[in-house]
């Protein structure tokens, strides 16, 4: 188990918890949280034992970005090529929660901002509290971008949008996040974390080999053809038809009751 003081995690009942755990400086990303991130990222979509994400920040606030006064305070600076191989080491973090097959949900308190945002997107599902905001903010700081957000905002809301809030960089309320559809869901600021663990752990406790196969066809559906989509389909219902998930679903239905899912 990773000793990382910046990135908790907590395994409960099948839902791993991950937190931020910078809050003196709202959660802003340095080298130990980044690769805290990944690390965690990786143990998740690796140990069988996790069956679905909860990624949070601890003291409110969810991420607000790279250390920007640890940015402006270095007295040297990595080679062009470190810099690439590092932040692109780093970025993994986005990569990992998007494509592993088991849900990823943010609890976005505070601010997610920059990279913070970007990591936020690359989550399954996000709740934020009332009082939230919510700002690509790289254009602010003379940064064009990192963590994938421009590919995940692109993909949640088409380019033309995702340009804009790039470009201009607004500060939006998560009411405004939520009307564009970069939010799934608006609680007020004393139930964000109820809210969020409740949806995170009905996850935890679903059909897990069936909302992996979701959660792949949908990132297939980014890329591939309709035909292959098709094919992917077709391969992975075949796939969840034989799991005792499937069966225990059916007999519920048949039986009137609520399905007890094992996650096989």
């Amino acid at each position: 188990m990773t000793t990382n003081t910046t990135v908790l995690q907590h395994l409960d009942s099948g839902l791993l918890t991950i937190t931020m755990n910078r809050p003196e400086r709202r959660n802003a990303l340095n080298s130990d949280m980044t690769k805290g991130l990944v690390e965690a990222a990786q143990r998740a979509a690796n140990d069988p034992d996790v069956r679905a994400v909860l990624l949070k920040g601890a003291g409110g606030t969810f991420c607000v970005g790279g250390d920007v006064k640890a940015m402006a305070e270095a007295k040297t600076a990595p080679s062009f090529e470190t810099k690439v191989t590092t932040l692109r080491e780093r970025m993994e973090v986005s990569r990992l929660l998007h494509q592993m097959q088991k849900p990823v949900v943010a609890q976005i308190d505070g601010a997610a901002a920059g990279a913070g945002l970007s990591i936020a997107l690359s989550c399954d599902l996000r709740v934020a509290g009332e009082s939230a905001k919510i700002t690509t903010a790289f254009a602010k700081v003379g940064l064009s971008g990192d963590f994938g957000g421009t590919y995940f905002l692109t993909q949640l809301l088409g380019s033309a949008k995702a340009r804009e809030l790039y470009l201009t960089s607004p500060i939006l309320t998560a009411r405004e996040a939520l009307a564009l559809g970069m939010l799934t869901k608006v609680v007020p600021d004393a139930e964000v974390e109820s809210a969020t663990r409740e949806l995170a752990m009905s996850l935890a406790q679903g059909p897990s080999v069936t909302l992996g196969y979701i959660k792949r066809n949908i990132n297939n559906a980014e890329t591939m053809t309709l035909e292959a989509c098709f094919d992917a389909e077709a391969m992975h219902h075949s796939r969840c038809s034989d799991t005792e998930d499937h069966k225990e679903a059916a007999r519920a239905f048949v039986e009137k009751r609520t399905p007890v899912f094992q996650g096989r």
